[in-house]
């Protein structure tokens, strides 16, 4: 028997679900009544036509890349913060940041993960174009790392592959980094520690930075 009480969140929350599971062109009023165990009229009562259910899941996905809230008692640990979080929530929605894209709200998708940064760049002394600077190249550091993780996922098994390629001649006699290269990588880890790298290298150290200017943990 068709469920009686159901919410408009409810059934956004069970579209994003099948979109993010498998893509857009599987999200059909049908599928989505059955998933939910309704009739498709209740459906269109709540979110409307197909059309009007796919711009209130864009809009869903932007508030909700909106919620990045930076963690960590320093501006350096705070940014990276930002930067594994902003990875995450793109790595697990690419369908949805995909229909954000061609909706042409990518730029205000951003703009939330955008401000946490700008805040901590403040805090860290940038100003100006040196900030701007800071900002752009983390998120860029962000969704160049997943398209490429993402790439990797999709690209077929490689013969030879890394495991193979690498020995003593091929690592210049150092058998340690041809072991370590031989081994798959671990994204999580390698991310981290790029972002790191970045991070130190765009933030002036802690000693430079003017008294009052960190606002700590969670100084807005």
């Amino acid at each position: 028997m068709p469920r009686t009480a159901l919410t408009r969140e409810e059934v956004l929350e069970a579209a994003a679900s099948l979109v993010k599971q498998h893509g857009p062109q599987a999200l059909t009023m049908r599928k989505l009544a059955a998933e939910l165990g309704t009739a498709v009229t209740s459906i269109y009562w709540h979110v409307g036509n197909r059309e009007s259910l796919l711009d209130a899941l864009v809009e869903r996905t932007v508030q909700e890349m909106g919620a990045i809230r930076p963690v960590g008692a320093a501006p350096a640990q705070r940014v990276v913060s930002v930067a594994r979080r902003l990875r995450r929530e793109l790595r697990e929605r690419p369908h949805l940041i995909a229909m954000v894209h061609e909706r042409g709200l990518t730029d205000r998708m951003f703009l939330p993960a955008q401000q946490a940064l700008v805040h901590e760049m403040h805090a860290a002394g940038l100003r100006g174009a040196r900030a701007a600077e800071a900002v752009r190249a983390v998120q860029f550091q962000v969704v160049g790392f997943v398209l490429l993780e993402r790439n990797r996922e999709r690209s077929p098994v490689q013969s030879p592959g890394e495991g193979e390629l690498w020995d003593a001649r091929t690592a210049e006699h150092d058998p340690a980094l041809a072991r370590a290269l031989a081994r798959p990588a671990d994204p999580e880890k390698l991310f981290t520690a790029s972002v790191r790298a970045l991070v130190s290298a765009l933030l002036p150290p802690a000693e430079a930075v003017p008294s009052g200017t960190d606002e700590g943990p969670g100084g807005r």
